[in-house]
């Protein structure tokens, strides 16, 4: 086996092995760090290059804490009964790997995300590296593999769900019989018939 395959081996149960050693010494130590972080090298190199991530001019890698559990909505003023409070059991129609996407994308308006993997988690937070790429670059702009993120179509593509998260989020992950409505849009669906 190739060294990325023993890399993908060990991701597969972070928890067993020497990933478990670094997850203690790294995850307190990214507790402290700021929410959003740009890092020199991905994490899991094995699955950042499977993504798209290649070690040249123009990627940037960045790691994003984001909080764990579904919608946090405040509990209402005025008396009602407790199943019309509309607190629990509410969850984002995204999912938080996509709202973590989205607060990179913020932070760094001039590059692209290209996508995105996980890297760890604790019981109160998530965290994800994020691939951005920037399309104005030289280096970019010649590369036949990536240059079709140049393009104007392309722009802003996580807000869009064009990721893969974001694509999953809009179920296009499944195919055939019950998925006859999500193609290409669930909004342009409804006004086929108008």
């Amino acid at each position: 086996m190739g060294y990325y395959r023993y890399v993908k081996e060990a991701w597969k149960n972070p928890k067993k092995g020497y990933l478990r050693d670094l997850m203690r010494e790294r995850l307190p130590a990214w507790n402290k760090e700021n929410t959003i972080v740009r890092v020199e090298r991905p994490t899991r190199i094995d699955r950042a290059r499977s993504l798209g991530y290649r070690a040249k001019q123009g990627y940037v890698v960045t790691r994003v804490r984001i909080r764990r559990g579904g919608r946090r909505k405040s509990r209402p003023e005025a008396r009602r009964r407790p199943k019309r409070f509309g607190v629990k059991r509410f969850s984002p129609k995204k999912s938080i790997q996509l709202i973590a996407e989205e607060r990179v994308q913020r932070r760094f308006p001039n590059l692209e995300v290209l996508n995105s993997y996980w890297v760890g988690e604790t019981g109160q937070h998530k965290y994800y590296e994020v691939i951005l790429v920037d399309p104005f670059h030289p280096v970019i702009m010649a590369d036949p593999r990536i240059n079709w993120i140049c393009e104007r179509q392309h722009t802003r593509r996580v807000f869009r769900g064009k990721t893969s998260s974001g694509a999953r989020g809009r179920g296009l992950r499944t195919k055939g019989l019950g998925a006859e409505k999500v193609r290409p849009s669930l909004r342009s669906h409804h006004n086929r018939g108008n």
